[in-house]
């Protein structure tokens, strides 16, 4: 009964998903109407992330073909958009994308030529976050082709980066990278060792991130306290100055 239900839930999450993307795309396809071919770029972009998110939710290998290729379609005419206008940006989400789509379909060869694209395009721009998101992908695509000693070298490069520019969440996604490469070089041990520094790293991450809240409420409650003094002195401050003194009483008796 326990299973029945979840399979429903699962479901009926993909169904909602697939109604909120198949809505997503209506809307994008109608902005498209009314945008300057110019500016159409994003837009094609973002109807092929969504041809892509329904396959998250689809088993049909005929529709996931269907998507794919809808996607295709407009990645190559985002592509040829931000070439006209030289938009470097714009070009490497078309080979993330053409990328993805290439690999999903076991044409890997294509798949890796596109990831390498944009790999040298956040090189160019010294894009070291990007760097390292294309050689985790590089890896999986070479993982795939069975390439081992290939994938494990960006995994590696990948790493390096990561902890030289101390950025522990990259370093958490690489770990997954090998977790997932051990486990296709059936070697489980290392695959767990990976792993498991993945889920160190990010609950070291999650605790900083309660820290910096902790720290935040603090600073908060100190400057309320302190915005709260200031106002009770204020107040303080001019009772006294509304309330006559006994002394200033007495003097304006004796004048009388």
């Amino acid at each position: 009964m326990k299973k029945l239900l979840t399979c429903l839930f699962i479901l009926l999450a993909g169904l909602r998903l697939s109604a909120q993307a198949a809505g997503d795309l209506d809307s994008l396809k109608q902005k498209l109407q009314v945008t300057k071919d110019s500016l159409k770029g994003p837009i094609y972009v973002e109807i092929a992330n969504q041809y892509l998110l329904k396959n998250d939710t689809i088993s049909s290998r005929r529709f996931r073909y269907y998507n794919q290729v809808e996607a295709l379609n407009y990645t190559m005419l985002a592509l040829h958009n931000f070439s006209n206008i030289s938009d470097t940006l714009g070009l490497r989400a078309c080979y993330n994308n053409l990328s993805k789509i290439y690999r999903q379909q076991y044409k890997y060869i294509q798949a890796k030529w596109f990831i390498l694209q944009s790999n040298a395009i956040s090189r160019q721009k010294k894009d070291v976050p990007n760097i390292i998101t294309s050689l985790i992908e590089l890896s999986a695509i070479k993982a795939d082709m069975k390439d081992y000693k290939w994938a494990m070298r960006d995994l590696n490069e990948a790493l390096t980066l990561s902890i030289k520019n101390k950025d522990p969440k990259n370093e958490s996604a690489v770990q997954v990278g090998f977790a997932g490469l051990y486990r296709q070089m059936k070697d489980f041990d290392k695959a767990s060792l990976a792993i498991k520094r993945h889920e160190e790293i990010d609950d070291s991450l999650h605790q900083a991130e309660i820290d910096r809240l902790a720290r935040i409420n603090t600073q908060d409650s100190v400057q309320i306290k302190k915005r709260d003094l200031v106002i009770v002195k204020k107040k303080a401050s001019t009772s006294n100055k509304k309330k006559p003194s006994k002394t200033s009483s007495v003097k304006r008796i004796a004048s009388l």
